[in-house]
C-alpha cells in the first residue's frame, strides 16, 4: 500500500480519489483549508494554507504519491500556477510521483488538433481564465520540470463536477491527450473518476503522461 497525500482533498475530486484511496486499504492524508464535515475513517485530515511552502512540504514528504486536486478560483486564482509548481518541486525531491487533476479543455478532440482550450467560444466567458491556468499545467509547467519528476495528468470528461455529481457504475474508459468523449456532450461521476485516478496509481505504467477518463 502507498502513502497518498491528496492536496485539496475536501474538494469535490479531492474527496472522492480519498474515499477511494482509503477504501483500498492506502495510507492517506487529506490536505486543505477545512475539515470535512463527515470525515472519511483512518484518514489524516490536515488543515493548512496551499500557498504556505512550509505548510505543503510538512504534507508532501514522506508521502509515495501525491495528488493535486486544487481548482485556479477563489483564493488562488492568481497563485495557483505558482502552488501547483512548488508542489511539484517538493514532490520531486521527495521521490513521490505526482497525479494532478486536470480539466477537459487542455484535451484534443483527434491526434494532432489543437487542444480544446485553443477555442473557447464552448465555454462561459467567466471561466476562461481558470481553463487557460489548468490547461497551462500540462501544456508549460509539468513538461519543464526535471525528468526525476514522474507526473500523470488526468483530465476528466467534459460534464465533471459538483453540479453534475453523478453515480458509481464501476467503470470508465482510459484515453490519451485526445478525448474519449470528444464531442464535449460526456460525462464522469466524481467516484468512478476517483475509482479510475487511484487505478492508475496502483498500476504505475503512465509516467509523464497526459491522460483522460471519460464513460
Amino acid at each position: 500500500m502507498s502513502r497518498i497525500t491528496v492536496i485539496g482533498g475536501t474538494g469535490y475530486a479531492g474527496s472522492a480519489i480519498v474515499a477511494e484511496a482509503a477504501g483500498r486499504g492506502h495510507e492517506v492524508t487529506a490536505f486543505s483549508r477545512s475539515r470535512p464535515t463527515e470525515p472519511v475513517p483512518g484518514v489524516t485530515y490536515v488543515q493548512g494554507d496551499a500557498t504556505d511552502e512550509t505548510a505543503l512540504s510538512s504534507v508532501v514528504t514522506g508521502a509515495d504519491v501525491v495528488v493535486a486536486a486544487l481548482a485556479p478560483r477563489g483564493t488562488l486564482a492568481g497563485s495557483f500556477r505558482d502552488v501547483y509548481r512548488t508542489t511539484a518541486r517538493l514532490a520531486d525531491a521527495a521521490g513521490a510521483r505526482l497525479f494532478v487533476v486536470g480539466g477537459f479543455s487542455s484535451l484534443r478532440p483527434a491526434a494532432g488538433a489543437p487542444r480544446f482550450v485553443a477555442d473557447l467560444g464552448h465555454a462561459p466567458a467567466e471561466f476562461h481564465d481558470e481553463i487557460r491556468a489548468g490547461a497551462a499545467l500540462v501544456i508549460e509547467d509539468l513538461p519543464a520540470t526535471p525528468e526525476s519528476l514522474n507526473w500523470v495528468f488526468v483530465s476528466p470528461a467534459a460534464n465533471f463536477g459538483s453540479y453534475v455529481p453523478g453515480e458509481r457504475l464501476g467503470r470508465y474508459r482510459l484515453g490519451d491527450d485526445v478525448a474519449v468523449q470528444p464531442d464535449g456532450g460526456g460525462a464522469i461521476s466524481g467516484v468512478d473518476y476517483a475509482l479510475g485516478l487511484v487505478d492508475l496509481i496502483e498500476k504505475d505504467s503512465h509516467h509523464r503522461a497526459h491522460v483522460n477518463l471519460g464513460y
